[in-house]
């Protein structure tokens, strides 16, 4: 499902909701000062809450800021073998270390 998002949003199985959201996320990606009281509304249409449109701007800003720490700091990635092994820990263990 994620690799048909990230392929085409528009005709991957998700729900009409959920690409409007996505849309709504691109926006604040690629052009947050352009963000209107009508694309709020729009989003509050397709049954999105002030708190899940809050979460997903704050999402959107949090991996933009991680992102450009993580350049300018000059942390290099991870290989796709060390993607692989914290998948598989993280599934079996969850995210918090005991």
């Amino acid at each position: 499902m994620v690799a048909s998002v990230l392929g085409d949003l528009e005709t991957s199985g998700i729900t009409e909701n959920e690409k409007t959201l996505l849309r709504f996320v691109a926006r604040v990606n690629h052009s947050s000062p352009e963000i209107t009281t009508e694309d709020v509304t729009i989003l509050h249409n397709a049954g999105w809450s002030d708190g899940a449109i809050y979460d997903a701007i704050t999402v959107c800003a949090l991996f933009n800021f991680y992102n450009r720490w993580i350049d300018a700091c000059g942390v290099h990635p991870m290989s796709e073998a060390a993607h692989r092994e914290f998948g598989a820990r993280t599934a079996h263990h969850g995210y918090i270390r005991k």
